[in-house]
């Protein structure tokens, strides 16, 4: 490690502690510890946020001791009680890592986005290794500093990417290695999200809070709002207090693959091109640019996103007929063309049809990669001391940065020009106020 090096990371473990300070009421008087490996036994799991996609984050640990769950709406969450009888049943987080500390060694975190980092760094700071639904964070400030925290207090993490894991990827990473389109100077990443409304929209009017949510709580650090239906489950993603608009959504799963195979790192620039928005709401589409620069292996790199079924140009070598899906790829190399009409890169293909027939019958690279043993396994492996779990948040911690750099072009609408080292907007400063948020005390 050289000098360089060794003052980024010694000097950004600090940002975990120093720079989140208005947030520290949130966790109260809780130990700090590290985690170590869980053996000859199986995981005590808690689970934050069980309703949704928690349900199914739940059952996927169903092989382990579930010891709690925790949800702030008991109705949404009444699947996984019902699943798991003899687990506690909380609605605080704080209350069931402060209550339960030394019963519990692994948590699941699946609320809306908002809130992944405060109740994951929670978790960390005590020392119990977690697993987070992506985004990883909900800013790009708070997921330096949960990677570093991971990193300080040694626990075991993975982000919920599952195409990680897939056998697409590894495919990719081969192809790449064998040169298999030459040179790949950009990539075209597009997706049918949003699929909640948002746009040019006013804050919803004030309805009757449901019975059985704690509207206190699921507002957790985001600024004080009324209740409504529009703002909550499921439509969260597309208000700016809760979620990350469609690239929060996708853009982890779906940029996952370039961002592993080209190792794009930080890119030094990002402009955006938007439909109508809001203050408050993301904006019905977007095209979003992102420049990586060159390496000592590879050239640069553009990479250009479109969601709102916005799609990239059709490319020359598609033959007739066939069709761009609803979401999907396209790698664009100095020898040809790679198309994935899908966002874990599963269906990869050259086009046209020709160029894959003589890839795949005489220039196939071995495979070489092994295949997973699954995502959740793979953490769950890592707890037990193990190998890192591959979307670690060594790992997913920067390819959150990046994809969440996407949202301070589409918010201010101006090219960002980006020191990634400090966190830091060069060109525009407003853009920094994007980077970071106030916490409210709930």
């Amino acid at each position: 490690m050289d000098r360089r090096e060794f003052m980024r990371v010694t000097g950004l473990g600090a940002i975990a502690y120093a720079a989140l300070p208005s947030i520290d009421w949130a966790w109260g008087d809780i130990p700090s510890r590290t985690g170590g490996p869980i053996t000859g036994r199986k995981l005590n799991i808690a689970c934050i946020g069980v309703g949704g996609k928690g349900g199914s984050d739940a059952a996927a640990v169903a092989g382990e001791n579930i010891v709690a769950l925790c949800d702030v709406d008991f109705e949404r969450g009444k699947g996984s009680f019902n699943r798991f009888p003899d687990a506690k049943r909380y609605k605080d987080f704080r209350r069931m890592l402060m209550e339960m500390d030394d019963q519990i060694d692994a948590v699941t975190v699946s609320t809306p986005d908002h809130m992944h980092f405060p109740a994951a760094m929670m978790a960390v700071k005590m020392g119990k290794h977690v697993f987070v639904q992506k985004p990883m964070t909900h800013t790009i400030e708070e997921a330096r500093a949960l990677t570093e925290a991971a990193r300080k207090h040694q626990v075991a993490t993975q982000m919920g990417i599952q195409g990680h894991s897939f056998d697409g990827i590894r495919r990719m990473r081969e192809w790449y290695g064998a040169r298999a389109i030459g040179d790949i100077n950009e990539v075209h990443i597009w997706t049918n999200r949003p699929i909640w409304p948002q746009g040019e929209l006013p804050l919803p009017a004030a309805q009757a809070i449901p019975k059985d949510l704690d509207w206190n709580l699921w507002q957790g650090v985001a600024p004080e709002r009324d209740y409504s239906s529009a703002n909550t489950h499921f439509v969260w993603r597309g208000w700016w207090d809760y979620g990350c608009g469609a690239l929060g959504d996708i853009g982890c799963h779906a940029m996952d693959c370039p961002f592993d195979v080209l190792k794009l790192g930080s890119p030094t620039s990002v402009e955006a091109e938007t439909g109508p928005q809001s203050v408050w709401s993301a904006p019905k589409w977007s095209i979003v640019t992102y420049q990586f620069p060159a390496t000592a292996e590879r050239g640069p790199i553009k990479l250009v996103w479109y969601d709102g079924e916005v799609k990239p140009e059709r490319p020359a070598d598609l033959e007739e007929g066939r069709k761009l899906g609803s979401g999907g790829q396209l790698w664009y190399g100095s020898k040809g063309t790679i198309l994935v009409n899908d966002i874990y890169a599963k269906s990869a293909r050259m086009i046209p049809q020709a160029a894959w027939v003589d890839f795949a019958k005489n220039r196939m690279p071995e495979k070489t990669e092994e295949d997973s043993i699954g995502h959740v396994e793979e953490w769950l492996q890592a707890c037990r001391g193990g190998a890192p779990a591959g979307a670690n948040f060594d790992y997913s911690g920067p390819l959150t940065e990046m994809v969440l750099l996407g949202n301070l072009a589409v918010r201010t609408g101006k090219r960002i020009e980006w020191d990634s080292e400090n966190l830091r907007c060069t060109n525009v400063p407003e853009a920094n106020k994007l980077v970071r948020k106030r916490y409210r005390k709930f």
